[in-house]
């Protein structure tokens, strides 16, 4: 058998495993190395992409944060308070019979 058709058939059927490459960089993990993981399935090649990949994750979760607390005192800001909203209501203290 041709050996260029064998891989090729291989190639088909093949599905990447999620400990083949690195999750940041792409790099091919080398078998009979250390795999760095990060948050239980995430792998990575280095301590240093793994870093990068956290320092990453907590900046991403500090934008978050910062942008919810804007959104939150927007909203303070542009709805009246209680007392405001209870002063502009007409209250009647009638007796209602329902036939």
């Amino acid at each position: 058998m041709n050996a260029a058709l064998y891989y090729t058939g291989c190639e088909e059927n093949y599905q990447p495993h999620f400990l083949d490459t690195c999750s940041l960089c792409q790099r091919t993990l080398a078998h009979n190395h250390d795999i760095f993981m990060y948050r239980g399935d995430t792998p990575f090649c280095s301590q240093e992409c793994r870093q990068e990949q956290i320092e990453m994750d907590e900046a991403n979760e500090r934008k978050w944060k910062i942008a919810a607390a804007k959104r939150s005192s927007r909203t303070k800001t542009e709805t009246p308070t209680t007392k405001e909203t209870d002063a502009n209501k007409a209250v009647r203290n009638d007796t209602v019979a329902v036939a």
